[in-house]
């Protein structure tokens, strides 16, 4: 029997897909599953306890999400909590322990090596998990998993990627208690493709689920869409790395919603792409059901776009808000202020821009998250050492390391670049301002002006009080009411 954990706490909670599609794809192979869902216990240590004292599982499989929560200033690291998981399993059980998900999947090894565990799954985890534990029963030939990263004889050896060329998910949906994570969450996640072939210089997504497109039916993921809301689920967020990448495939999912007349019962929110988007998928997305749009925009600067690798003008920015206002679609820009070469003018003219251009909201973070293997992680290389970089942000002491939260934040931006952007934004209520590193923590006299979700009491207490939909979405509503 294979054990699923979900170890993700974090508020509001997240329901954790992945063990989902990996349930349906376990049992299709005939293999017994369990979940043992951490999220809502009030003593998560305990319930653990008292499972694996009443179960004995052949192998016990954590999905680890976040490594991170990828803001500057909380820079909060979520890798010490899976660490004295995986030791308070080991003590409780002499099954082996197999780590996936996706901030795994960026720091695989580093992850064994640091937390102990047996066996980690590096992409998929559909196929592999099953092919796991057909080798435990069998030859163990652990070479032959795809993702694999194992141990032998006190060393550590990584299988290729578990990125198969095509994929056919589950749709039963039906291992976690998905109606419960909507009541608290407020939005349920659905996948239609996986990898991104973009190439942005800060973004993990190609190394975490591939650098190929590798798409699912349409049909499938409409099936999954009626599984949900036949379950009392009707808000969903489409959780690709970016919707229209593809845009036929994207052309494709919204006509098969339509076609089942899925628009008229279901709202869903996705990121997108600000190219290619125009009139025919706007309005089809519009008809399937889709109600907000967070765009990768970044800047509108045309020096940092080009730094950053975006294929956008500012005037596409300015497109894609039209668009979605012609279409009764809410919009959202996610900038990203602080990166190589960013100046006082840079930001200067991206606010200016986004101001005129009137989205429903955008997001002005300052930092980028530097990940190890990206062009981000190779600019900062490039600039000298790096336990003397100037541009770099961080929380830890000792040598600078990519695996804990390290941010990047150009030095040109001067001694308090939050205040900076800050007083740019000059209390626009359309912005997320980035928070500055002597901010006060929130309390119910003190509302976030930013969007970090994790731990977002305010937004949590808006769900429980009936607000669903997109997270930067219900966090506008409420600062609109301020």
């Amino acid at each position: 029997m294979l054990t699923l954990i979900n170890t993700n706490r974090m508020v509001p909670p997240i329901a954790p897909v992945a063990l989902d599609y990996i349930s349906g794809a376990v049992r299709s192979a005939e293999i017994d599953v369990d979940i043992v869902d951490l999220c809502f216990c009030d003593k998560p240590a305990v319930q653990l306890q008292n499972y694996l004292q009443q179960n004995s599982p052949e192998l016990a499989g954590i999905s680890f999400r976040n490594v991170d929560d990828c803001f500057w200033p909380s820079a909060r690291w979520f890798v010490g909590d899976l660490c004295r998981i995986v030791s308070a399993i080991h003590s409780l059980t002499d099954a082996p322990i197999v780590i996936g998900g996706v901030g795994f999947s960026i720091f695989a090894e580093r992850i064994i090596e640091y937390t102990g565990a047996d066996f980690g799954i590096r992409g998929d985890g559909e196929q592999a998990v099953v092919a796991l534990i057909e080798q435990l029963r069998g030859s163990c030939r652990f070479e032959d998993v795809a993702g694999l990263i194992w141990r032998r004889n006190g060393t550590l050896h990584s299988n290729r990627p578990a990125w198969p060329k095509s994929i056919s998910l589950a749709t039963g949906r039906d291992a976690i208690d998905n109606p419960a994570y909507f009541k608290k969450g407020g939005q349920i996640g659905l996948e239609t493709k996986r990898g991104c072939n973009r190439r942005c210089i800060y973004c993990a997504d190609p190394l975490a689920k591939g650098a190929e497109l590798r798409l699912r039916s349409p049909a499938e993921v409409a099936d999954e869409a009626e599984t949900l809301l036949a379950k009392g689920i009707d808000v969903l967020h489409l959780c690709d790395s970016e919707f229209n990448i593809p845009s036929d495939h994207a052309h494709a999912v919204c006509e098969e919603l339509i076609a089942r007349s899925l628009g008229k019962r279901l709202k869903w929110y996705t990121y997108m792409a600000t190219v290619p988007f125009d009139t025919s998928l706007a309005e089809a997305m519009s008809k399937a059901g889709c109600v907000g749009i967070d765009f990768t925009g970044d800047s509108a600067s045309s020096l940092m776009l080009n730094i950053y690798r975006q294929p956008h003008l500012k005037e596409d920015l300015a497109s894609a808000v039209r668009l979605c206002r012609d279409n009764g679609i809410k919009v959202m820009i996610d900038l990203l202020l602080g990166g190589p070469g960013e100046t006082p003018e840079t930001i200067e003219e991206t606010i200016k821009f986004i101001k005129q251009i009137d989205p429903d909201c955008a997001g002005a973070p300052l930092g980028i998250r530097i990940y190890p293997g990206t062009e981000m992680a190779r600019i900062v290389a490039a600039e000298g050492p790096a336990d003397t970089n100037p541009d770099i942000r961080r929380k830890y002491a000792g040598p600078v390391d990519f695996f804990k939260p390290t941010f990047y934040i150009s030095q040109h931006l001067g001694p308090k670049p939050a205040e900076l952007v800050r007083d740019l934004i000059a209390g626009d209520k359309r912005f997320f301002e980035p928070m500055t590193e002597t901010a006060p923590q929130p309390t119910e006299d003190n509302f976030p002006t930013d969007h970090n979700y994790s731990d977002n009491i305010r937004l949590a207490e808006a769900i429980e009080k009936g607000a669903r939909g997109a997270y930067w979405d219900i966090l506008h509503n409420l600062r609109s009411r301020c």
